[in-house]
């Protein structure tokens, strides 16, 4: 092999290590730079003050800690964790062209994810089972290829995540999730995917132990979950507070019927 190969084969390689290492930071650290929204004291629906930090310094305890907690944050029914811990974009007025390029979007992901109803196929091109040992009403099968292109260019047919229920015999396709920077604008995101027809969302106001109190922690108060949702409350529990983790995700269930339910929150369970 030439040396001029070899260069570009080293490079190469280095690309696709460092894209990785970027997309998941998105969607576990979410990315530096950008303030983004805070709930307390918020209905989902009003606008929020942004706060002054970011996730930068987390370490891998609070990285496991927080995933646990965002999944238990998207089971369906958590109302009071959505208020504290959640922030939701506002619905716009709907218009004739948003719901023409939503349909237009249902088109292009059910083409793009109908070969991953075999979830083999899935795993095969490399999306990976984000905490698969933890019970979900649903899993994300995350492609972080997917993530990093999504933070630049938007395909319908490319989510970022796949969406599954658990079934005795594997998983059955129920969805998809898209994903941008937390930093994007609720501009951005409305030329993405309508915001008159679908909400994206941020998980926020994460309260974590100290180093060493995980286990022994008071998960009724630190945590997504949990009843801690300020700075100053955080700090006076001993805490390290987090004003948003991962970065902004909107679910689609297209096999639904109804633009309402195609994009909900969560997906209908039977």
């Amino acid at each position: 092999m030439s040396a001029r190969r070899t260069v570009l084969h080293l490079a190469a390689k280095a690309g696709m290590l460092l894209g990785a290492i970027f997309v998941v930071t998105i969607l576990l650290s979410a990315m530096p730079g950008h303030h983004a929204p805070s709930t307390q004291g918020q209905s989902s629906q009003e606008a929020a003050t942004p706060p002054s930090k970011d996730m930068s310094g987390m370490d891998m305890g609070d990285e496991k800690a927080s995933e646990k907690s965002a999944v238990a944050d998207m089971t369906p029914g958590k109302h009071n964790a959505h208020n504290l811990h959640m922030y939701m974009t506002s619905m716009r007025t709907q218009t004739p062209e948003d719901v023409r390029r939503a349909n237009e979007i249902v088109t292009q992901l059910r083409a793009g994810i109908e070969k991953y109803k075999d979830y083999h196929v899935a795993l095969d091109d490399g999306f990976k089972i984000f905490l698969p040992n933890i019970p979900q009403p649903e899993y994300h099968f995350t492609s972080y290829r997917n993530g990093f292109l999504e933070s630049f260019t938007f395909d319908p047919a490319r989510p970022t995540s796949l969406l599954y229920k658990k079934t005795a015999t594997g998983y059955e396709l129920v969805g998809a999730m898209y994903t941008m920077p937390k930093r994007a604008t609720e501009d951005e995101l409305n030329a993405r995917v309508p915001l008159s027809v679908a909400m994206w969302h941020l998980h926020t106001n994460l309260c974590i132990p100290k180093l060493g109190q995980l286990r022994s922690a008071d998960w009724t108060k630190f945590g997504l979950q949990g009843s801690i949702a300020t700075e100053e409350a955080c700090t006076e529990a001993g805490g390290r507070f987090h004003p948003v983790i991962f970065g902004w995700m909107t679910h689609v269930y297209p096999y639904e019927d109804g633009i309402d339910n195609i994009f909900a929150m969560h997906h209908h369970m039977d």
